[in-house]
């Protein structure tokens, strides 16, 4: 087993034996993101500018108010708001704008496909503002280099193929983003060797989780009161997650 910055995290989300190595991944690597966006670089500038920018979306919002230092979010939160104030205000003067241009067209201009194109095209610049969040690029950024870790790893390490071949898949977003990344770095006999073991993993997993939630279900029939829950007590849960990229926590 060959250790190093970025492998020692993808052996730790395996040998989780984990719905999806990638999702815990993806967790250790937001909590460090939040550890860091609300620690010392609360005070530095260049991140400051770049939070100004682009903020926080909801999720993110929500793991750092939760991780309790609220008086440096709200350092944030004041210079962020400050920033997206000017924003606005310019973005409000040409919406106006673009609303008077669009009222005085004659209304065979108002027509079809263009029919408050202009308007359109400046409140999307609102929804640029309201949707940016720069954790969001960092956690792709980490996330990118972990999909390729993996595929490095699966290539060159035949202890890592075996864990990997005894793992229980993905969710049905890293699923589709490891199957990305394969077609871009992987060649030959090697892809196609990847792409039949991935499928195969993924498959068998889905099927079985839904034998899982089924049995859930069933529990509830008076009728399976006193048969063993086996591993559907959390089902509900996971496959949520299985299905929808780790959405609830813990």
């Amino acid at each position: 087993m060959k250790l190093h910055i970025d492998t020692a995290p993808v052996w730790e989300a395996y040998k989780a034996d984990c719905e999806c190595p990638l999702c815990a991944i993806r967790e250790k690597v937001e909590a460090q993101q939040v550890t860091y966006f609300l620690g010392g670089s609360v005070m530095e500038p260049d991140q400051r500018i770049e939070v100004n920018a682009k903020g926080f979306c909801p999720r993110h919002f929500r793991q750092m108010y939760a991780a309790g230092n609220h008086l440096g979010l709200g350092l944030m939160l004041h210079t962020y708001l400050k920033n997206t104030n000017e924003a606005l205000r310019k973005n409000a003067e040409r919406l106006c704008a673009a609303a008077g241009t669009e009222a005085g067209k004659p209304i065979f201009a108002r027509l079809g496909k263009n029919k408050g194109a202009e308007l359109t095209n400046v409140v999307g610049e609102v929804a640029q503002i309201a949707q940016s969040c720069v954790m969001c690029e960092r956690v792709r950024d980490n996330m990118e280099r972990y999909l390729y870790t993996i595929l490095h790893m699966y290539k060159h390490e035949p202890e890592f193929q075996k864990q990997f071949a005894a793992s229980k898949g993905f969710c049905l977003n890293h699923y589709r983003a490891l199957l990305d990344m394969a077609a871009q770095h992987l060649t030959g006999q090697d892809l196609a060797r990847f792409v039949q073991e991935v499928t195969r993993l993924e498959m068998e997993n889905l099927s079985r989780v839904e034998k899982e939630i089924e049995w859930y279900t069933l529990k509830f029939d008076y009728k399976n009161d006193d048969k063993p829950w086996g591993n559907s007590r959390d089902a509900v849960k996971r496959t949520i997650n299985k299905v929808r990229d780790q959405v609830i926590d813990g």
